[in-house]
């Protein structure tokens, strides 16, 4: 598979598997993206906005993929919201 065939949490787990030995999980990148700075999660979100507004086809992998995905930008938004009401 082509890099650019793999979605964030593939390309995450990708390389924290080569790095650590084992991938990381879709709830261990938002833990780690509550320890960003604001500019960053910023650009992060933005990254992951421009990945979601791609097509996707109807089969099952690929609506599963898209799920997780979607499932991750709920969790990295409703976080950096709460990060950016305390001020942080």
């Amino acid at each position: 598979m082509s890099e650019d065939e793999r979605n964030f949490i593939e390309r995450a787990a990708s390389i924290t598997g080569n790095l650590y030995g084992e991938p990381m999980s879709p709830e261990r990148i938002a833990e780690n993206f509550a320890l960003y700075g604001l500019k960053k999660r910023v650009a992060a979100l933005e990254r992951f906005d421009a990945e979601l507004g791609g097509d996707i086809d109807s089969s099952p992998h690929s609506l599963r993929k898209r799920v997780q995905l979607v499932d991750l930008r709920w969790r990295m938004g409703s976080l950096h919201e709460a990060l950016r009401n305390a001020k942080r």
